[in-house]
């Protein structure tokens, strides 16, 4: 039982660590973020032992499970209890920490059927994957699940906050204002609270006030726009690992930092290549990389086109420092773990 939790915390770390990304990778936001993934790990646990209808054993089966282990026991325990939502939406949230989203995304629908529809956390969680395997994009289908989330959960500060990322991504900006100035009147941590004004400030300020600002500053230091230029090849002992018609993805990260990318390009895997990102390339909005940044730049060859990270792809990185580094080689010369 002891081991149990020790496991369930780290996975609830793990997952509360991925939903404080946006936070913790703006520097404002890093003590909040920290906050934020305490507050939701403390939160899932004392959801589920208020909720949870497992049965514990007296004693341990012998010998330490690994988290994984623990999970295939959660999910054989379903094969006899199909019919408990929590145990369903438990699955989801473990699978999502494991990174086997597949499986997260079969579980979070198996407890959006067994609830009709109506529970929030079963639509919060698909919906979260789906950004996860978007490596962090918050596309249409994701946005639409949060607003139906919404209807459920008004207060739901998770979906209130995605949806107003994906309204912002869309071009909605009013109804980015209104779920960013929702998220204001519950009367968040100060640190948060900063960051949430910051977006609504730089919303309100329009289109075109952040045009003519992003105008002078390309005219006052046309050189100093920050971006990532890197050559990308393949080392001779790899080039069968490279079969046509794969797909090259490049990605920018904050090192040791959990989250989306702060930029990724999709190419066609034609190697050697030369590829430039700019914060033009970041996936969610206000999250990107500036000048004198060390960060870490990958490259993958995927083989069915998706940016979701699988074991056993050809990988290859590079340090990099934005503004102070030229072009610099990756190669790619070994595989993902």
């Amino acid at each position: 039982m002891i081991i149990f939790w020790i496991i369930a915390a780290v996975l609830a770390l793990a997952s509360a660590a991925w939903i404080a990304r946006p936070l913790w990778q703006q520097g404002s936001g890093r003590v909040a973020a920290s906050v934020t993934g305490l507050l939701i790990t403390g939160a899932a646990v004392a959801l589920y032992l208020y909720s949870s209808r497992w049965t514990w054993p007296e004693q341990s089966s012998g010998g330490v499970d690994t988290p994984a282990e623990m999970v295939s026991q959660l999910a054989r325990r379903l094969e006899r209890e199909p019919d408990d939502v929590q145990g369903w939406l438990m699955l989801g949230r473990s699978y999502t920490a494991l990174g086997q989203l597949p499986l997260a995304q079969r579980a979070y629908q198996r407890a959006d059927r067994l609830e009709s529809g109506r529970n929030a956390e079963s639509i919060i969680g698909l919906a979260e994957v789906m950004v996860m395997q978007a490596n962090g994009a918050v596309d249409d289908r994701a946005g639409r699940l949060f607003e139906q989330a919404l209807v459920i959960e008004p207060d739901s500060e998770k979906a209130l906050f995605f949806a107003a990322v994906a309204a912002q991504r869309r071009g909605d900006t009013a109804l980015a204002i209104a779920r960013f100035e929702k998220m204001l009147a519950m009367n968040p941590p100060p640190n948060i609270r900063v960051i949430l004004q910051e977006q609504v400030d730089r919303l309100r300020a329009g289109p075109e006030a952040l045009a003519v600002s992003g105008a002078s500053a390309a005219s006052a230091a046309p050189a100093a726009a920050p971006r990532v230029t890197v050559s990308v090849s393949v080392a001779p002992s790899m080039v069968d690992a490279v079969p046509p018609g794969a797909t090259l993805f490049v990605f920018v990260r904050a090192p040791g930092r959990p989250g989306p990318p702060l930029a990724v390009k999709r190419l066609a895997a034609s190697l050697p290549v030369t590829v430039e990102l700019t914060p033009a390339d970041s996936m969610v909005p206000g999250l990107s990389f500036a000048l004198d940044d060390t960060v870490e730049v990958s490259a993958k060859i995927s083989l069915d086109g998706s940016a979701t990270p699988k074991s056993g792809e050809p990988v290859g990185s590079t340090q990099y420092t934005v503004g102070r580094d030229s072009q610099k080689s990756i190669v790619i010369d070994g595989f993902s773990q």
